[in-house]
């Protein structure tokens, strides 16, 4: 890893980055998919927003390319989720050299722990997700001062629209049945979700998806399933299918569909934007949480 980070910064050191204009755009760098999106939402076209980790990516095993040296080292401000999800960010902005307000969109929010340690998928709380916009309204107002109204109407806008999903989420969630409330994903991504609607979502790997369970612990997952017949199996599209797939072939639970958990779908997809995929996300689980149950936890592929 020091030989990848010298030759990154030798290749930015040697190449010659542009001169700020006067007026130029201010140029906005997020770590990662979901988070550039919510950034655009709030700035619009006030500022040029890229991003480090692109959609359909995983973030957490990512290595920074000198290209994303560049655009830090020329960017106004970066924003980072921060919680230990970007393991590699904070040493691409130190190294880097970079002048840019960093801003970390998860100050103010409490963090949950997953067997022990914190969980950094803050986001996947629509309540955490308002608290994200503010911090990133917040440090644009500042940053681009003669724009403060429009930052403050755009973030206000978008508020809304995540307060009305979640109080029409809490609705329908509410009209479910507590043998309806489990259901199985690829990695433990959804602990901050599950806390908002009083959900249930177990994993056969944790926080982090380079951690890949024993077959001891996956085994005695299979045979907790078996016992307590959650509701949904899910797959996600930063993971590999493997282990659910295994999950649904040992147990006979029906994969219900695909979350996206921390990356947004390529254009085309679903999960265009944070909004997209919490509709989308959210509309899967309840779809497959509404279903009747089938008597036979190990007959679910059957029609019930």
């Amino acid at each position: 890893m020091t030989r990848i980070w010298a030759l990154i910064l030798a290749a930015v050191s040697l190449s010659s980055l542009p001169v700020a204009a006067e007026h130029r755009d201010v140029r906005i760098v997020a770590s990662f998919s979901i988070l550039g999106d919510m950034v655009k939402q709030v700035v619009g076209d006030l500022a040029t927003v890229s991003t480090i980790v692109g959609p359909d990516a995983d973030a957490h095993v990512y290595q920074p390319s000198v290209a994303d040296a560049r655009d830090v080292v020329a960017a106004d401000v970066v924003f980072v989720n921060g919680l230990g999800f970007e393991t590699w960010a904070g040493s691409l902005i130190s190294q880097s050299g970079t002048e840019a307000v960093v801003q970390v969109v998860t100050a103010g929010i409490t963090p949950i722990e997953v067997d022990g340690s914190v969980d950094p998928h803050a986001w996947n709380s629509l309540a955490n997700g308002t608290i994200y916009v503010q911090n990133i309204a917040s440090t644009m107002a500042k940053a681009i001062p003669e724009h403060r109204d429009t930052i403050t109407a755009n973030a206000n806008a978008y508020i809304a629209e995540l307060e009305t999903l979640h109080a029409r989420t809490r609705k329908r969630v509410a009209a479910l049945t507590p043998d309806r409330r489990t259901v199985v994903t690829a990695h433990d991504a959804f602990g901050y979700l599950a806390d908002a609607y009083g959900l249930t979502f177990l994993a056969p790997q944790g926080i982090d998806t380079e951690s890949e369970p024993s077959a001891q612990e996956l085994a005695t997952l299979i045979d907790q399933l078996k016992t307590e017949a959650p509701a949904a199996l899910f797959v996600e599209n930063i993971a590999s299918p493997e282990l659910v797939q295994q999950i649904s072939h040992e147990t006979g639970l029906a994969i219900g569909g695909q979350l996206f958990s921390e990356a947004l779908s390529e254009l085309g997809g679903p999960a265009t934007s944070y909004l997209a995929m919490f509709r989308h996300n959210l509309g899967t689980l309840l779809d497959a949480l509404e279903q009747p149950s089938c008597a036979n936890p190990n007959t679910r592929n059957d029609p019930c």
